[in-house]
Order: structure tokens, then sequence, then C-alpha cells
């Protein structure tokens, strides 16, 4: 599953004030993740879906059927660090940029909120946030595909007897089958 113990910790309390705390993420980490959480938030106005509600839902199937979970993503807080040691003015600027353009300027991506947007699109987007952010998409996708792959390899080969079911977001799909599959050969 694309979550770490904190992460899992937050999507399930009741309090969402004490689960990823500044002491654990640093000032600039709990800013960010802050920043993170009104997104997703104004997302989930737009949806009617809150976020976490996919991981919540095969939380509950796997407790439901007995099915062990296994948390493959890499701790929030090292990516947050490094994500705010690799940021570049550049990229910090672009952000900033981009954000206050987004109120003002109609994207060129558009998509249904309330659906998995098609491979065609995320592979644009994809494509689109390496260009403008490339520090943001190494540490946020390249190198969480590899960390979760790696993990995922680790069970494979662990319980080969055993299917195992992934659970990740649609923008490292791509990436961790690639992964997987150079590790398998």
């Amino acid at each position: 599953m694309e979550l770490d113990r904190p992460r899992l910790n937050a999507l399930l309390s009741k309090n969402k004030k004490k689960t990823l705390s500044y002491k654990s993420l640093g000032l600039k980490g709990f800013l960010l993740n802050l920043i993170g959480a009104y997104i997703e938030k104004s997302l989930s106005k737009h949806t009617g879906i809150s976020p976490g509600t996919e991981m919540k839902t095969a939380i509950k199937i796997a407790k439901k059927h007995n099915i062990r979970i296994a948390l493959i993503d890499q701790p929030i807080n090292i990516t947050i660090k490094k994500l705010l040691t690799n940021l570049t003015r550049r990229e910090k600027w672009r952000i900033v940029k981009d954000f206050f353009l987004s109120f003002f300027v109609r994207s060129k991506f558009q998509f249904d909120l309330n659906k998995v947007p098609s491979e065609k699109l995320i592979e644009k987007l994809m494509k689109e946030t390496k260009k403008n952010y490339p520090n943001v998409y190494n540490v946020l996708v390249t190198e969480r595909d590899s960390f979760m792959s790696k993990a995922l390899y680790k069970l494979i080969t662990t319980f080969p007897e055993k299917q195992i079911l992934a659970i990740v977001g649609a923008g490292h799909i791509k990436g961790v089958l690639g992964e997987l599959k150079s590790m398998t050969k």
C-alpha cells in the first residue's frame, strides 16, 4: 500500500492535528504538509471524496477478509526532507507562480476529479511535471517508485506462494511496474 506508518496513522486517526507533527517533520516540512493538506481538502470539496478514501476502503476490505497489509512507501519525513533539500529556487519560484496563475488561467489539462485519469493524460501530466519540476519529480516519483518497487520485490520473494495486491497512485504504476520487471529478469 502506498503508505508509511505515520501516514497510515494520520489517515486512520480521529485527531488529525496530532498525527504528522512539527516535531516529526521540522518547521518547513510541517508547513509543506499543511499546504498539501489544504490542497487535498480543496480537491475533496470538488469531488465529494475525502483524501485517502481509497486507502481506507482497501484497509477495510483487507480487515474483512483477514488479509495482511504491507506499507511499502518511503517514510514521509524522509520524502519531505529530500524534497526540501533538493528543491531549487527556480522550482520554488515556479510553484508559487503556477499556484497564483491557477486562479486566473485555465489549465491545459482538464479531467474529471471523480475518475482516475486516462493513462495518456497521466503520461502527459508526469512528463510536464518532470520538465517543469525535475527535482520534485525525482523525489516524489522516481525515488518513491524505486523504494516501493524494492519493497514489493522483497514481498514477492519472501512470499512466492502468495498473491500480492499493490495499491499505488496512478502516477506510480508505470514506474513501479517497470522497476519490478527489471528486478525479476
